[in-house]
Order: structure tokens, then C-alpha cells, then sequence
């Protein structure tokens, strides 16, 4: 069976819909990811597996690379980091695959966002792993907190159309994230959004900074770099979840 052509798999599964949306879409699946995903789904789509399958894989990818990013040494961030790519690569051709046979589903949905809580949870305790010396220290404790925080952030954010559904809502646009009842508080929501701090804790952004740290303290000897950045990642992950708190409530996401 030939199936689809390249061409006319992008049309169906790469709407411009998809390929227009910002805060739905990594900067990486609109940087490259896109351009490369859409052969995969090709060949996937030659396949008996599913969508639900795909993003199966693409959540043991996630695990996979928090459990390689625990092992110590330049090579293994690296291997890390190269799981992390594939694991964005399976985010974007699920959805594509899903679209293509006309299978999109609730449980497609959920298991998409299981797996991002997944991978960044994985990733951020394996960077705790790696930063101690002995184990378990306070870095493995950071880590998990660190992971709890990413946890805690994305069921924020999910947690607003819960309860919009209760309340008998749909769920709230992009546009309403970005309204505020404040004009200053909406200000500093862009300030903060402008500096992207948020992103260190993030599965693409958190594996190149392992690997740049894993650069240095290879040729400084240690582990400083690694540990400096498992502090960050805790930091940041506590402050995010206090600011992203009173962002949601001060937005019109819950009006």
C-alpha cells in the first residue's frame, strides 16, 4: 500500500490552524520539529499503529531521558538531550497521525498532557540524581521539588478549564489568558513572559542546559555547573508557581 503522499499528509495534518497557534506549540516544533515531523508521520501512517500508541512512545522517550540524564558524565546529558528530541518529535506526530486517520480522541488529549508532566518531572529528578555526589543529598531533594513545582504549574494551568467545565464553561481562549483585571499586573505578566525564565524547567530548554553544564564541569572538574542549575531549576520552579497562581486568578481565564 503506497498511501499518502508527503504533500498531501501536510494538508490534513499540519492545518494551518496548528501551524499558526503560539502558546499551544513548543518554539522548537515551530523552529524545525514541524519541517521534520511530517515525514515521520508519513512512515508511521504506512504502520498498524496508532496515535494513542505514538504518544505512548513518545511518554517512555520522556522517562527514558530522565533516567539517562541521572547517570553522570557529558556523554549521557547528551544521550539525554538526543531522547528529548525524539520525545518532541513522537509530541508533534501524534497529533498529526491523529488528524491524518480521523482518530483524535479525549484520551489522545489526556495522554499527551500525562506525558508532558511525565517527561518534565522525569527530566528534573534526574537532574537532582545527577547533581549529588552521594545519594540521596539535598540536590536529589531539590530535584524532586523542582519536579513537584513543573507538576504543580501545568495543573494550574489545566486546572482552569476543570473548573470551567463545572461552572458549565467551555474552556477559556488565548485571548482571555492575556486579559487582565489589572493593567499593571498585566504588564508584568508580559515582563516575565519576555524573559522566558520559566523555561528552564521545560523538557527542551532544561536538556541543552544539562549539556551545557555538563561541558563545563568537564573541563573544570566537579559537578558545580550541574548543581548551580539544579538550584536554579527549584528556584525557579517555587517562584513560577506562585506568579502563575496569581496570574490565573488575576486573569479573566476564570470570568
Amino acid at each position: 500500500m503506497s498511501g499518502p503522499s508527503v504533500a498531501e499528509l501536510r494538508v490534513v495534518a499540519q492545518p494551518q490552524t496548528t501551524m499558526d497557534r503560539r502558546s499551544g506549540e513548543h518554539w522548537a516544533g515551530l523552529l524545525y520539529m514541524r519541517r521534520i515531523s511530517v515525514y515521520v508521520t508519513w512512515a508511521l501512517a504506512k504502520t498498524p499503529i496508532t496515535p494513542n500508541q505514538t504518544t505512548g512512545l513518545m511518554i517512555l522517550f520522556g522517562l527514558l531521558a530522565g533516567a539517562v540524564l541521572a547517570l553522570p558524565g557529558l556523554w549521557a546529558a547528551l544521550g539525554a538531550a538526543l531522547l528529548v528530541q525524539v520525545y518532541l518529535l513522537l509530541d508533534c506526530s501524534d497529533g498529526e497521525l491523529a488528524r491524518w486517520t480521523g482518530r483524535t480522541s479525549i484520551t489522545g488529549v489526556y495522554l499527551d498532557r500525562v506525558g508532558h508532566y511525565f517527561a518534565e518531572a522525569a527530566l528534573l529528578i534526574g537532574l537532582g540524581f545527577r547533581a549529588s555526589a552521594t545519594l540521596p543529598d539535598w540536590y536529589t531533594v531539590l530535584g524532586f521539588a523542582a519536579a513537584l513545582g513543573a507538576i504543580l504549574i501545568k495543573a494550574e494551568t489545566d486546572l482552569v478549564d476543570v473548573a470551567r467545565a463545572r461552572s458549565g464553561l467551555v474552556a477559556a481562549t488565548e485571548t482571555s489568558a492575556g486579559q487582565f483585571r489589572s493593567r499593571g499586573l498585566g504588564l508584568a505578566r508580559k515582563a516575565a513572559a519576555a524573559l522566558r525564565f520559566h523555561r528552564i524547567v521545560q523538557a527542551v530548554e532544561l536538556s541543552l542546559l544539562a549539556v551545557l553544564a555538563a561541558v563545563w564541569d568537564a573541563l573544570a572538574g566537579g559537578l558545580a555547573a550541574t548543581r548551580v542549575l539544579t538550584v536554579a531549576c527549584a528556584v525557579v520552579a517555587v517562584v513560577q508557581l506562585v506568579l502563575h497562581l496569581v496570574s490565573i486568578l488575576a486573569s479573566r481565564r476564570l470570568a
